[in-house]
Formats: C-alpha cells, structure tokens, sequence
C-alpha cells in the first residue's frame, strides 16, 4: 500500500508541476479558455509517469506524507513573501559591502535544530538564496549547518537563519 501511495503522491506532484509551467504557454487568455492543449497534457501525463516511477522511492522514502496537506503548501506559497524580503536586505548589504569594501568574512556553525530532511534542505537553500551566505556543509548527525557569511559580525547565529526558521517549522516539522 504504501509503495502505491508514494507512487500516486510523486505523480500528482509532477504533473502538477509540470502543467503549472506550462499554463498557457505561448497562448493569449483572449483567444480560448483552454489552458492545455491535448498533446501538453498527454506529454505532461506521460512525464508524470516517469518521474513518478523512477521517483517515488527517493521523494517519499520516510513514509511520511504529511507534505501532502495543502495547508502547508500555503504556507510555503506564503513564506515566499519573507524569504523575498530577506533577499531584498541582503542585496541591499551586498551593494553597500561592495560600495564600502567593508567585510568580515567567515564560517559559521548554527544549530537550527530541525527534524526533517526537508526543514534541514529548506533552510540551507534559504540562506544560500540570500547573497553573502552560502551553505558550505551539513553534518549529518546533528544538522548543523557551516555558512560562508561575508559579514559574520557580532550575533551571526541570530542574525543569519532568525527569520526563516519560524516559518520552516511551521510547513517541515
């Protein structure tokens, strides 16, 4: 059963995917209400097919399917938001550490304190999305992440993953 459901699950999810990347493509939503047409959603079926085949065991080899609450992709769609605002700050640092030469780089340790694959991965992709930070390792044991900061200044544990970790807990753990 639950080789089944990991199938289903990891089909829904790339066809999914895939015809929001092809919502209309190429067409005007003046000329037809149609999104799709009948060879991208047999393409994208057959894909779907692949990836779920192919994919299934490594997307969902915890057995654990509590991805598969919509409200917790909602709170992703809304974490976009924050995680949007911090890239802004950190292009806006970036420039002004350009501008001013002023740096003080670094590695540094944090302990997040994270459970899952996903929170650990999420967090790690959040900061190295934000420039002058880049995820460099994680040990496996206690999922500390090692950060290349181009500014580690007084408080580099707070500073660095403060906003983001909220929000992870809240779709990951």
């Amino acid at each position: 059963m639950d080789e089944s459901k990991a199938f289903v699950s990891t089909f829904l999810l790339a066809l999914f995917v895939y015809l929001f990347l092809t919502l209309a493509a190429g067409r005007s939503m003046i000329e037809g209400s149609i999104l799709w047409s009948v060879e991208e959603l047999v393409l994208g079926i057959s894909i779907a097919l692949i990836v779920g085949a192919v994919g299934s065991s490594i997307l969902c080899r915890s057995g654990n399917y509590r991805m598969l609450n919509p409200l917790r992709w909602l709170i992703i769609l809304v974490y976009c938001v924050p995680l949007f605002v911090e890239m802004v700050k950190a292009n806006m640092d970036m420039a002004y550490r350009v501008i001013t030469g002023k740096i003080d780089p670094g590695i540094v340790r944090i302990s997040p304190k994270l459970k899952t694959d996903l929170g650990i991965t999420a967090l790690a992709n959040s900061i190295t999305l934000t420039p002058g930070t880049l995820t460099v390792d994680v040990d496996d044991e206690t999922g500390d992440l090692f950060i290349h900061w181009i500014n580690v200044g007084k408080n580099p544990t707070k500073t660095i993953a403060g906003n983001f970790l909220p929000w992870i807990r809240r779709f990951a753990e």
